[in-house]
């Protein structure tokens, strides 16, 4: 009997968030077992959403802060204050997110981690004593040049002139200045949660992996992987406060390397999940559930490199519970990430993918409840029984 199912899905880019997915999806659960119990856990992966998660989750508030955006204009920026007031969380998707890049000026090569900076500077305005930045969906790929900048960092030409924002002027670097860094940053814990599969330069650098995804043309991604390897030397050698690899580390090419940006200064980078779950609860959770689904705009190859449906599904098979995923789009490798005992795509027919955005909590809770019908239909099933030579007879059906 499925009495009770655990909701635990990640947001859809550009779409739905955490919290609209895990309403959609309940929605189609409440289609086909109306009596069960629902728990709603939307999760977060440092990406869009997280400060406000953690707020709830904690206790804490929202405070909004006009900041740089991703393409150079002011906007209403936010950063949140959890419970007990002594830990601020920056979430760079809202300052420097795609979400934030106008589809006709995607060029990561030109859009800014600035805000970031600055929403740092703000956390550190509110005294607090530990700063966690989430890493996620960013629009931005210049490895966290533009928030060193907004915190005192002079980056320099060979001429001695300050380079100007977004991650192509860094081929131009030639020096870091790092004598003007805000000196509260030495008094604060600085941690960054990211996906420890993400480096910022060699063939898997965050510019070739995700570069395109932002807008990059081939040769765009190929000057901006050179920028970066630039990027990742300068520092290194002008201004790094931490022996951390910024050229490979794991985590570096968090959000377009802005986890590289933020090791130099001396933070510590850290497996997101491991930072941000606990404060959800998430294992007991799942250990009570006799269904757990779980969700994201895209379920393919990359899925088990640090992405939320792949979490849930290795920490609900701790519990032997099963997992069902439903995605925008399954893509290569859909039914092979680990843990996950069924997959199931929410497009019923080929459509735009204007349309499939506008229509997506629609979608969403419509594939649940067709994934939820097999579901109930399989356990209703008679068990067939295999033959001695290992073929199967029909059984018969009352």
């Amino acid at each position: 009997m499925l009495n009770r199912v655990v909701v635990a899905p990640s947001g859809f880019k550009e779409s739905l968030s955490a919290e609209a997915a895990a309403d959609a999806i309940a929605a189609g659960v409440r289609r086909v077992l109306p009596g069960a119990e629902i728990d709603l856990v939307p999760l977060v992966d440092g990406g869009e959403g997280t400060a406000l998660a953690l707020a709830a989750a904690t206790g804490g508030r929202i405070v909004t802060t006009p900041a740089t955006g991703p393409v150079g204009e002011t906007i209403a920026a936010h950063f949140a204050l959890l419970g007990g007031g002594d830990t601020a969380v920056v979430e760079m998707a809202a300052v420097a997110g795609l979400s934030l890049v106008p589809r006709d000026l995607r060029d990561p090569g030109a859009t800014t981690t600035y805000g970031v900076g600055e929403l740092i500077r703000a956390a550190l305005d509110s005294g607090v004593r530990r700063i966690l930045v989430g890493c996620g969906d960013s629009g931005t790929s210049d490895g966290g040049a533009g928030a060193l900048q907004a915190l005192g960092a002079r980056l320099l030409d060979e001429d001695g002139r300050e380079l100007a924002r977004g991650g192509r002027e860094l081929t131009r670097l030639h020096r870091v200045d790092p004598r003007g860094l805000d000196p509260r940053l030495a008094e604060v814990e600085l941690l960054v949660a990211c996906n420890p599969y993400n480096v910022l330069c060699g063939e898997r650098g965050v510019a070739r992996v995700f570069g395109p995804q932002k807008g990059a043309t081939p040769a765009q991604v190929e000057e901006l992987s050179a920028a970066l390897e630039n990027w990742a030397f300068v520092l290194t050698r002008d201004a790094a406060m931490s022996d951390s690899d910024l050229h490979s580390g794991p985590g570096t090419g968090a959000s377009g390397g802005l986890g590289a940006g933020l090791a130099a200064l001396g933070a510590r980078l850290l497996p997101r999940f491991d930072v941000l779950l606990d404060h959800l609860d998430l294992d007991a959770r799942l250990a009570g559930a006799d269904l757990v689904v779980t969700a994201e705009g895209a379920l393919d190859h990359q899925t088990p490199r640090g992405k939320v449906p792949a979490e849930v599904a290795r920490r609900a098979k701790l519990y032997g519970r099963p997992v069902l995923a439903l995605a925008g789009t399954l893509g290569e490798g859909a039914g092979d990430v680990p843990g996950v005992d069924a997959c199931h795509g929410i497009l019923p027919a080929p459509m735009e993918l204007a349309e499939a955005l506008l229509r997506a909590s629609e979608l969403l809770t419509d594939a649940t409840e067709r994934a939820l019908r097999m579901i109930v239909l399989g356990t209703r099933l008679p068990v067939v029984q295999a033959e001695v030579s290992g073929t199967q007879r029909p059984s018969s059906v009352r």
